[in-house]
């Protein structure tokens, strides 16, 4: 009887021991986080660089960019859907050198939470710098660029910023218009 017992005192505690390990925790929650998304847009009397002829242009691509982080202090509260629509200032060599939004001084807390992230992302894109290439034929007609210079140039681009649930999504596909 005191084998019998005994065999029963640790096959209670090989089950105690057991049901501890399966126990779980409750994982905790994971904290809310954010996305945004851009595409360019083109404004109505954008002006561009003039080419003259035997002038080709290339580059003015980005090559690198930098998603928006979704502000986590309005995650909670879950506004709207937010469109930051900014002004990328490009020079020479292909890196932002300014963020320009049109309205910014009259823009309330939460809208400004919104830019600043705008502005943190877009000053950390690059670009292939604009290039102006000029083209001329030589004597025996063939065509081979004769001077070459890169120019400063802006685009327009709208970030997006959308709240589902405590969950943020900022859209970051461009498109062409």
């Amino acid at each position: 009887m005191k084998r019998a017992t005994m065999v029963r005192i640790s096959f209670g505690s090989l089950l105690v021991w057991l049901a501890g390990c399966v126990a779980t925790k409750p994982l905790p929650t994971p904290p809310p986080t954010g996305e945004a998304s851009w595409h360019e847009v083109a404004e109505p009397g954008t002006e561009h660089y003039q080419l003259a002829m035997g002038e080709v242009s290339s580059g003015a691509t980005p090559f690198k960019r930098v998603t928006p982080t979704y502000p986590a202090s309005l995650l909670s509260t879950c506004p709207p859907p937010q469109d930051v629509q900014a002004m990328l200032i490009v020079d020479d060599k292909g890196a932002v050198s300014e963020v320009r939004v049109a309205g910014e001084a009259q823009a309330d807390a939460g809208r400004r939470a919104f830019i600043a992230a705008v502005r943190a992302a877009a000053l950390q894109w690059e670009f292939n710098p604009l290039t102006i290439d000029r083209w001329a034929a030589d004597a025996e007609g063939e065509s081979h660029v004769v001077e070459s210079e890169t120019k400063p140039f802006s685009l327009d681009y709208v970030f997006h910023f959308e709240c589902h649930a405590g969950k943020a999504a900022v859209s970051t596909a461009p498109t062409k218009s």
